[in-house]
C-alpha cells in the first residue's frame, strides 16, 4: 500500500510560528493546480501499490474550490489504482468553514477532515497570527460532525502565557466537542519566522519547555481517561480513528509528494520538490520536475526506522532491525540500548523496545542516543 501526499501552498496570512512553504497571493491557484496535476499524471509509474491514503496538506487546502479538488481527484483515479476504501484527509481552517463548504468537501471525495483550531482562546490565536477566531473554531467543528464522522483537530501546547488551567480547559472543550482524534503539538519556536523575531525583541515571552512537558503530561492523563489512546508522540484517537495516513509514514510506507516543497518516500531514496512557487510551475509546464534525490545509506534507513517507530506506541520490533539492516544493526541497537533500559527511559514489550512513560517526553533525545554512527 501507498500513499499521496499533496501540497496546497496558500494561506490566507501568516502564522507566526510557521515556517512551511506557503504563499498569501492565491492569484497563481488555477495554474498551481494544473502544475499538480501534470505532476501527478509524470511520477504515475513511480508507485506501483495500491494507493491507500490521500492527503491534501499546506498550507492551507481548504482554499480550493469544488472545481479545483474535482480535477485533481479526476486526474488521481484516472492514473492511479487507488483502494476501495481509501483515507482521504484535508486539512482545513476553521475560517473556511461555512456549512456551504462542508457540505462541498463531504460530496467531493474527502472522508477526513483535519481542522486546524490549535486553541480555543482568543488570546492565544491572536498571539499566533491565526485567520480565524475562538467562536469560529468552535462552530466549524459543530458544523463539520454534521457531515463528516472522521476530524481531527490540531491543539498547540507550550504557548507563551497559557496556564496549566486554560490548557486543561482546551482539551475539555474538545472532549465535550466529541472529536474522535487529537494532534497536539508543542508551539516551536523555528528560526526566520515572526514568533522568533517578537521572541527576540522581548514582544513576547521564550516558551518554557517545562511548561510544554507539563502540559503534554497533563494532556496524556486528561485524553487516556477520555478513551484515547495516544498511539504516536503527538498523535490521540479513539479506536478506529487513527490516522492511516500518519501511521503508513511511521511505518515506512512508500508515499508521493506532490506540489512546491513537497517530500516523496520509496524506502530506498527521499526527493523534495523546489520551494517555491513560480519556478514549480513553469519547470511543469515544460514537463519537468524541480526536484532533488537522496539516495539513503543503510544507516539512514535504520535511524529513520529509530526515530518514527521509537514515536509510537509499537516501539521497534529488533527482529525486524535484524531482517532489514543485519544482525550488526541489531547488536548494535541492544549495546546502546542497554543504559536506557537501566534508567528507565526504555522498556521491553515483548521483543519491542518502547519508550517508557518517563522517557516520553524526551522520545526524539532517546532515538537520538540509538543512532548509527559510522565511527562505532
Amino acid at each position: 500500500m501507498a500513499g499521496i501526499y499533496i501540497h496546497i501552498p496558500f494561506c490566507k496570512q501568516a502564522c507566526h510560528y510557521c515556517d512551511f512553504h506557503f504563499s498569501t497571493s492565491v492569484k497563481k491557484k488555477p495554474e498551481m493546480v494544473e502544475a499538480i496535476c501534470k505532476e501527478l499524471e509524470l511520477r504515475k509509474e513511480e508507485i506501483g501499490d495500491e494507493v491507500e491514503t490521500i492527503y491534501f496538506g499546506g498550507g492551507t487546502p481548504s482554499l480550493l474550490s469544488a472545481e479545483e479538488l474535482q480535477q485533481i481527484f479526476k486526474t488521481i483515479f484516472s492514473n492511479y489504482k487507488v483502494s476501495e476504501d481509501p483515507e482521504i484527509t484535508l486539512e482545513a481552517n476553521p475560517d473556511d468553514l461555512t456549512e456551504e463548504k462542508i457540505k462541498m468537501l463531504a460530496a467531493s471525495g474527502i472522508n477526513r477532515l483535519s481542522i486546524g483550531v490549535q486553541s480555543f482562546f482568543e488570546e492565544d490565536l491572536k498571539l499566533m497570527n491565526r485567520a480565524h477566531n475562538a467562536e469560529e473554531a468552535l462552530e466549524s467543528i459543530k458544523l463539520a460532525k454534521q457531515y463528516f464522522k472522521n476530524i481531527s483537530i490540531d491543539l498547540i501546547y507550550g504557548i507563551p502565557g497559557m496556564s496549566n488551567e486554560q490548557w486543561k480547559e482546551n482539551l475539555q472543550i474538545a472532549l465535550d466537542l466529541g472529536v474522535p482524534h487529537i494532534s497536539s503539538y508543542a508551539l516551536t519556536v523555528e528560526p526566520k519566522t515572526a514568533l522568533k523575531s517578537m521572541i527576540e525583541k522581548g514582544k513576547i515571552a521564550p516558551a518554557e519547555e517545562e511548561l510544554a512537558k507539563e502540559q503534554y503530561e497533563m494532556m496524556i492523563e486528561v485524553l487516556s481517561v477520555a478513551g484515547f489512546d495516544n498511539y504516536e508522540f503527538s498523535n490521540f484517537g479513539k479506536p478506529g480513528f487513527f490516522s492511516r495516513n500518519n501511521t503508513a509514514y511511521w511505518f515506512g510506507k512508500p508515499y508521493l509528494g506532490i506540489g512546491p516543497s513537497a517530500h516523496s518516500f520509496n524506502g530506498f531514496h527521499r526527493k523534495w520538490n523546489i520551494s517555491n512557487n513560480t519556478i514549480y510551475i513553469k519547470a511543469l509546464q515544460k514537463g519537468e520536475i524541480p526536484a532533488e534525490v537522496e539516495k539513503l545509506s543503510i544507516a539512514d534507513r535504520y535511524n529513520e526506522l529509530v526515530m518514527t517507530r521509537l514515536r509510537t506506541k509499537w516501539g521497534i520490533a529488533v527482529d525486524e532491525v535484524e531482517r532489514s539492516f543485519g544482525k550488526k544493526y541489531k547488536d548494535y541497537l541492544l549495546r546502546e540500548a542497554a543504559k536506557l533500559l537501566e534508567d528507565g527511559l526504555l522498556e521491553w514489550n515483548d521483543s519491542r523496545l518502547q519508550v517508557s512513560k518517563k522517557g516520553k517526553f524526551l522520545s526524539d533525545g532517546i532515538a537520538a542516543e540509538l543512532f548509527w554512527v559510522e565511527e562505532y
